[in-house]
């Protein structure tokens, strides 16, 4: 379980800096038609781990209800009023935080309890927590993608060729 958190802090730490060295006057890039804004993805990486996680730590154990979506909802983040990239970026680091020492606290009991996800497969609740982390790196790729693009280099490629450089 530790290791599980530990890695989706990982990942969240690498979507927190996609987002702070996207240009923010270009939130609004879309790398083809039909696809998710470069914001509108970062969004949804906050918005989907915070409501997912929120709803394992209610003890909601089933997510496959006509009313998943709005169930969501009350374990997200308000947008901030005015709010740009520096507040998007500290939310998901604020976020992950939050969420990893909460789920961090639970009893060993908590993560053999079987749910059933949104697709109506039964999961324990680790499973579940990184399924969330799986989501969220099939999301941070979308947002690579965008700064690649724009021709900024990931942070998990600056790190490889900084230790390559150093070997």
């Amino acid at each position: 379980m530790e290791y599980v958190l530990d890695s989706w802090k990982a990942v969240r730490q690498d979507t927190a800096n996609a987002v702070d060295d996207f240009p923010a006057a270009d939130f609004d890039f879309r790398p083809a038609p039909d696809t998710m804004t470069f914001g509108e993805a970062a969004r949804h990486i906050l918005d989907s781990s915070d409501g997912l996680a929120g709803l394992l730590l209610a003890g909601d154990d089933n997510f496959a209800t006509p009313d998943f979506r709005e169930k969501l909802k009350p374990h997200q983040r308000k947008p901030a009023a005015n709010g740009g990239a520096p507040e998007l970026a500290a939310a998901l680091r604020e976020s992950v935080d939050q969420r990893t020492a909460a789920l961090a606290a639970q009893p060993a009991a908590f993560w053999d309890h079987y749910i059933t996800r949104f697709d109506g497969q039964r999961v324990t609740r680790l499973e579940m927590v990184q399924m969330i982390k799986e989501h969220e790196m099939t999301h941070r790729a979308h947002l690579f993608l965008c700064l690649r693009m724009k021709g900024i280099v990931p942070a998990t490629t600056r790190r490889r060729l900084a230790k390559q450089a150093g070997q």
